[in-house]
This record gives structure tokens, C-alpha cells and sequence, in this order.
């Protein structure tokens, strides 16, 4: 490491702007500014709070919602149960981390549709979350995945709903 980087990383470390986290050596871990520390507290509140209003807001359009809780494992081809999370305020491990967020059944005649929802509060995927919702359509798990954006409409927050087809139209290749 060049001597500028390590001084500057003394600089902040004793900085108040910065909280410091040291590793079991002494050294600096990691520096976290502390205002995008509240920044992501009140991005994750948020998230949550809008995950909530689209699980109610597909219950009351007569869908039987429930927490998906596998991912992919792209490089193998594989679904396998997602990673669970340990919170160390309610020191429990946090079941959720799957992708997409939720799976969604409707009675449809005789038969059900399945879908998935991810919910995003901006509508936009990563790289990876968009071959992860290609991967689960070309195996059939879901016979549509649906992205849930939030949108502001006179003040009042809205859910919509975008097909991942639109979205994947949208892409570079």
C-alpha cells in the first residue's frame, strides 16, 4: 500500500465524519462515512416498507403471496435454499434474502398461475438479477416474473408492475 493511501486512511479514521471498524490485527477493516451509513438505514426502512405495500397490494388482487426463500446458483445451473442473514439487534437469523423476493399463485379455471415478484423500489435490476429472472423462465419455475416499482401519483404512493419481458427488451446485448 503506497504511503499516501495509509496516511489518508489514518486521516479518516480519526476523523468523526468516518466510523472505523478494525480487524483482529489492529488494522483498519473498513471506513463507512457516517451519513451513508443513515442514508442506507432509511434506504433499507424504505425498501422494507414497500416490500410490505406490494405484498398487501397483490393479496387485495386475490393472490396468495408467500416469501421466496431459494436462489440460483448461476454458474452451476442449480436452485438451492438462499443464504440466511443473522441480525445482531433481534439476534435471530433473517429468513428472505431469496430471489426473486416472493412467489405469487392465482386460481386461473382449473389450474394456477405461478409468478414471481421482485420488488424494487427504483424498478431497476442488475446484471445479475436479470439473468437469474431469464434463467427461472427458460426453466419454467415461473410462468412470469414481475419487477414492483414504486410510483408517485398525486402524492400518493402506487405500485406498478413491469413484466420482466419489457424490461429484457430494454437491454444492451
Amino acid at each position: 500500500m503506497e504511503k499516501e493511501d495509509i496516511l489518508e486512511k489514518i486521516k479518516k479514521a480519526s476523523s468523526e465524519e468516518y466510523v472505523t471498524k478494525w480487524d483482529s490485527d489492529g488494522k483498519i477493516g473498513s471506513l463507512k462515512k457516517k451519513s451513508n451509513i443513515d442514508k442506507g438505514k432509511k434506504s433499507k426502512a424504505s425498501g422494507g416498507a414497500f416490500e410490505i405495500r406490494v405484498r398487501k397490494n397483490l393479496e387485495e388482487k386475490g393472490w396468495i403471496i408467500d416469501k421466496w426463500s431459494n436462489n440460483i446458483d448461476l454458474e452451476t445451473g442449480s436452485i438451492h435454499s438462499a443464504k440466511r442473514k443473522y441480525n445482531p439487534f433481534s439476534k435471530a437469523m433473517v429468513i428472505g434474502t431469496g430471489f426473486p423476493d416472493f412467489i405469487a399463485f392465482q386460481k386461473m379455471g382449473e389450474f394456477h398461475k405461478v409468478i414471481g415478484v421482485e420488488v424494487k423500489v427504483n424498478g431497476t435490476l442488475s446484471l445479475e438479477e436479470k439473468k437469474k429472472c431469464r434463467f427461472y423462465l427458460d426453466k419454467m419455475v415461473f410462468s412470469e416474473i414481475l419487477i414492483a416499482k414504486k410510483k408517485m401519483e398525486m402524492g400518493k404512493i402506487l405500485v406498478e408492475y413491469i413484466p420482466f419481458e419489457e424490461i429484457e427488451k430494454r437491454m444492451r446485448v
